[in-house]
């Protein structure tokens, strides 16, 4: 049997003969990546019935860097077995070259290739189901006209009584203009809704919230915050993602402002909560003080702030940031806004205005929140004894931690295939979880600090080592902790229009009861 180009079907999008905006980095980090679900492949092979060509097919696989998931019989035809097989390989030019090498293997037909990713998206990845069966007339009128009207006349009377009968007391708008969508940026609304309808998946699966993603057809700031303050009426808390700066600050102040539910903008205060919980438990590991550190930043954006003020917060004292211009200081002139003097005037107590190479020189941690390749590794030599590394650009982070490994005792990146993963999904379903339990206003600094104390406390100090300092995402402690936290928090700093009470943790945590469930 020869290889047969003709038969050869691409089902899904994903050959990568079609450019994206991340294409030209896909292209130039592929050797720093390693075989990844989100590039999985199922290849449908006709393979001849003989013996040893199974093997020459996986050998030939190895050999060309893919990682073998399933191998699973998908039939049989005349001296043909049918074989399917999931593989995982770096990106969709190696996928490529893999099906291509296939193609070229003697008896072996390549029948289809299927895109794993493109196949979970089919169709999108949630829907709305109902939570009351509608079987029969009275059903109906229960819960459409005529009953539906008395309903509404108490809401009317009682506008409190939305959180009791509604599904406000257990909704979150994910809201984004597709300005910074993920590391592809500018990518407009539709093309965003695949990360958004995501997102709405995680507070589902975490913290039992249901989430609807809204994708805004405008990067008018006035606009956004006039759209969001005139649908908030629906929902309990407000989850702005992929917005870019400095607009995302000043819509999410704003709307604060306007709004009696909790504006959250998930790139700042997610970011800061998981890597102030990270932080807690690395100091823990090498003993030093947070108002010891020198801490530079790379990348002062949204995360950057946010993250600079959360370690102020907690008591961090010198933290020196940089963008792409160099060292942010008083007096700067050049690429500033805002946001970047309000930096300036807070931070770098020295002014210092050197390289970044140059302020590593004595750094106790580098967070980086910037690009692939900020630093070289050599560079971490120059930091304090037990140095602490947080680089967590993604794909590709600042510095490798095979690189920075002979540097560093601490390491953590924002992938999963690395230990000490900083993932944002550790702080947002909690956090959010808490605040719609107590049908809290806002959600303010004590109430984000709760949370990363509360994440950091699910390791406990026997578990606590250099390689976990972060709890996984699977973790069923998280969101209980997290939202229990956040919820007396908030009630601490009156925001809570419900009072919460310790001693009873179903009224604490409504939404892990049974009743809450769908």
């Amino acid at each position: 049997m020869k290889a047969s180009k003709s038969t050869t079907k691409i089902e899904l999008p994903s050959s990568g003969k079609q450019t994206s905006p991340a294409k030209s980095n896909e292209l130039n980090v592929a050797n720093s990546q390693r075989p990844s679900a989100s590039y999985s492949l199922t290849l449908r092979l006709k393979i001849k019935n003989v013996p040893g060509m199974l093997g020459k097919v996986t050998s030939l696989i190895g050999q060309i860097g893919g990682d073998i998931g399933a191998i699973d019989i998908a039939g049989f035809e005349k001296n043909v077995i049918i074989r399917d097989l999931t593989v995982k390989v770096r990106d969709s030019v190696h996928g490529d070259s893999l099906v291509e090498s296939l193609k070229q293997l003697k008896d072996v037909e390549v029948s289809h290739v299927s895109d794993r990713t493109f196949l979970m998206h089919l169709g999108g990845k949630i829907k709305i189901a109902n939570k009351v069966p509608l079987r029969t007339r009275d059903d109906l009128s229960m819960a459409y006209t005529p009953g539906v009207a008395r309903v509404c006349m108490a809401i009317h009377s009682h506008p409190e009584d939305v959180y009791k009968l509604t599904i406000k007391r257990n909704s979150v708008a994910v809201v984004t203009d597709g300005s910074a969508v993920l590391g592809l940026g500018n990518i407009g609304p539709e093309a965003a809704l695949p990360v958004m309808e995501g997102k709405a998946m995680l507070f589902k699966e975490f913290g039992k919230i249901d989430a609807y993603p809204i994708c805004l057809a405008t990067q008018d700031t006035e606009e956004i915050i006039n759209t969001v303050k005139n649908i908030a009426t629906v929902f309990g808390g407000i989850n702005l993602e992929d917005i870019s700066a400095p607009r995302c600050f000043e819509i999410e102040s704003r709307l604060k402002e306007l709004l009696d539910i909790p504006v959250f903008h998930d790139d700042q205060h997610g970011t800061a909560v998981v890597v102030l919980a990270a932080l807690f438990n690395a100091v823990k590991i090498v003993k030093k003080k947070l108002a010891d550190l020198k801490v530079i930043v790379s990348g002062v954006g949204a995360a950057g702030v946010a993250c600079t003020k959360i370690l102020m917060s907690a008591g961090v004292r010198n933290i020196i940031g940089f963008d792409r211009v160099g060292a942010i200081y008083r007096g700067r002139q050049e690429n500033m806004n805002y946001m970047k003097d309000w930096f300036a005037e807070h931070t770098n107590p020295e002014s210092f205005n050197g390289s970044l190479a140059q302020a590593l020189a004595g750094a106790d941690l580098f967070l980086g929140l910037s690009g692939p390749g900020t630093i070289e590794a050599e560079s971490l030599k120059k930091m304090n004894r037990d140095a602490i590394v947080f680089a967590m650009a993604n794909p590709v982070p600042e510095v490798m931690p095979e690189e920075a490994a002979p540097y560093v005792r601490i390491m953590a990146t924002g992938r999963s295939d690395y230990p000490n993963q900083i993932n944002n999904v550790l702080a947002f379903p909690g956090i959010f979880r808490g605040a719609l339990d107590c049908q809290a206003s806002d959600i303010n600094e004590q109430m984000k600090l709760a949370a990363a104390h509360a994440i950091a406390s699910v390791i406990s100090d026997s578990e606590l080592n250099e390689d976990y300092i972060i709890p996984g995402v699977f973790n069923p402690k998280i969101v209980e902790s997290v939202a229990k936290a956040v919820a007396m928090a908030a009630v601490k700093t009156g925001v809570a229009r419900k009072q919460m009470k310790t001693s009873e943790p179903e009224e604490l945590m409504p939404g892990f009861s049974s009743q809450e469930e769908d």
